[in-house]
């Protein structure tokens, strides 16, 4: 199944559904971080929005949506270190 990245501003239901299927399939950092890349390019809004929004509304489970924010967290507070450093 190919997952179109684009849902931009329309956050239809075959488009959440496939987002959060995808989001379950990946189990490593680095797959996780590699998807919030190539998402985060091709959309308008941000991965972290998305997966704050089915939160909310009880579309995936409070540990997936955890796993997700906090590796997309604890990566961006590393880059932020590496460039604090590099000052």
């Amino acid at each position: 199944m190919t997952l179109s990245l684009n849902i931009g501003n329309l956050f239809n239901d075959s488009s959440s559904h496939a987002l959060v299927d995808e989001l379950r399939k990946r189990t490593s950092e680095e797959e996780m971080l590699d998807f919030e890349e190539k998402f985060n390019c091709k959309n308008e809004k941000n991965l972290h929005i998305y997966i704050c929004r089915f939160l909310k509304n009880r579309s995936i489970s409070r540990g997936l949506a955890s796993k997700w924010l906090l590796t997309i967290i604890k990566n961006k507070e590393s880059k932020i270190d590496n460039l604090q450093k590099i000052r």
